[in-house]
């Protein structure tokens, strides 16, 4: 049992590393609301208006479409981040491959104007 002791001290430790911040704001907190708008369904403040099935701008649609093209690539970046020494050249190219056809989605984008905010 000596053996798992260091585990048990590691997790009581990181258990009071992390509940200790979630409980000290408590003692300070006041229970009532000096804004009552602040307990409405909505965080931020105002009545809801119109109907929740509206259309949305298609801006916001480009946007998320814009993260999901860059989120692919900071992913598959990072194993090729090792030392260039220990990469074949086949793995070298396979990533300037992939990073060339991103940049060319990117730049037919913003030729497109996808990112403008008008």
């Amino acid at each position: 049992m000596s053996e798992f002791a260091p585990i048990c001290i590691y997790l009581v430790i990181s258990s009071l590393v992390s509940l200790i911040p979630l409980g000290v704001p408590f003692p300070f907190a006041s229970n009532s609301s000096t804004y009552p708008e602040k307990l409405s369904a909505y965080e931020c403040g105002f009545d809801p208006s119109g109907d929740a099935r509206s259309r949305f701008d298609i801006r916001f649609y480009l946007v998320s479409i814009l993260f999901i093209i860059l989120d692919p690539e900071v992913t598959f970046s990072f194993p090729w981040a090792v030392p260039l020494n220990k990469i074949d050249p086949f793995g070298s190219w396979s990533m300037m491959a992939f990073l060339l056809i991103l940049t060319i989605g990117s730049l037919y984008e913003w030729k497109r104007g996808a990112s403008d905010r008008e």
